[in-house]
């Protein structure tokens, strides 16, 4: 059979989706005197609906609260993780400060410094830091390297 416009149909009818339930178009119908609405009242007619925030004409919440000024962040700093294995790229001297991490652009103000323990170290590191893994703390001061925990 070939494809021509006059051999086109569309799908069996009810197939797929059922069609809508017309309302308000009879009580033969189904569906017809107040179409499900209820009797009278705002929410009855058509056009505009009640906002979310509508409580019957008491004042609603959203009002009665206290508008506070500002927010409060989630989290004061971030955290600059960085692993054993990527120290080598950021030593000066086998030493590892903030400061030269935050001069290089790689944290800012208010970012604190994580040293994990993923990679291996062999020589002796002088490492300032806010925080370090258990693990990072043992390889480190296995290779006889020093740790300074900055507050």
């Amino acid at each position: 059979m070939t494809l021509e416009i006059t051999t086109l149909h569309g799908a069996v009818k009810g197939t797929r989706y059922p069609s809508r339930k017309r309302v308000g178009r009879g009580n033969s119908a189904g569906g017809g005197n107040t179409s499900g609405r209820g009797n009278k009242g705002q929410k009855a007619r058509t056009g505009k609906k009640l906002s979310a925030k509508f409580e019957g004409g008491q004042m609603p919440l959203v009002q009665r609260i206290a508008k506070k000024k500002g927010f409060r962040a989630h989290r004061k700093f971030s955290v600059f993780r960085l692993n054993l294995k990527d120290l080598s790229r950021y030593l000066n001297d086998n030493i590892l400060t903030i400061e030269r991490l935050h001069q290089a652009g790689l944290i800012g103000p208010d970012t604190r410094v994580k040293v994990l323990g993923e990679g291996e170290i062999s020589t002796n590191l002088t490492i300032q830091t806010h925080f370090i893994s258990e693990p990072a703390r043992k390889k480190i001061e296995g290779a006889g390297g020093t740790i300074k925990i900055v507050k």
